[in-house]
């Protein structure tokens, strides 16, 4: 069984012309997008603070986050970047597949555009 893959574009969110074009394994396990440091920090990307990890085999780890532009099949938004060190798996993780609107579909486990996206609603009986 194959992974499912993206091409993405990430931006640095304090100057949109320097951006680079990656391809990351979609994870729908992981919270957040992993990229690798060296990527982030060509294009001006900096930490703002250190996050704990739970691996999947229940070792903490520490790692540097920060912010940047992800665009992918047409949809930008600005999200929470994991600065990737060596041996880190390169993903995009839950939090920019919900925040683009995009998922996987579950028959040819290809991403795309939701066809909706989760809303609570109230409603009173009155």
């Amino acid at each position: 069984m194959g992974h499912t893959t993206a091409t993405v574009k990430i931006c640095n969110p304090q100057d949109n012309t320097k951006c680079i074009e990656t391809e990351l394994i979609v994870d729908t396990d992981s919270t957040y997008t992993w990229v690798r440091r060296e990527k982030l920090e060509a294009i001006g990307i900096r930490p703002s603070k250190v996050r704990k990890f739970r691996t999947i085999e229940g070792k903490t780890i520490e790692r540097e986050v920060g912010e940047a532009v992800i665009e992918c099949l047409g949809e930008s938004a600005t999200r929470i970047v994991v600065f990737a060190e060596k041996g880190d798996a390169e993903v995009m993780g839950i939090d920019t597949l919900e925040g683009l609107g995009l998922e996987i579909d579950p028959v040819t486990k290809q991403l795309r555009k939701a066809e909706s996206l989760l809303a609570l609603t109230a409603t009173t009986d009155q």
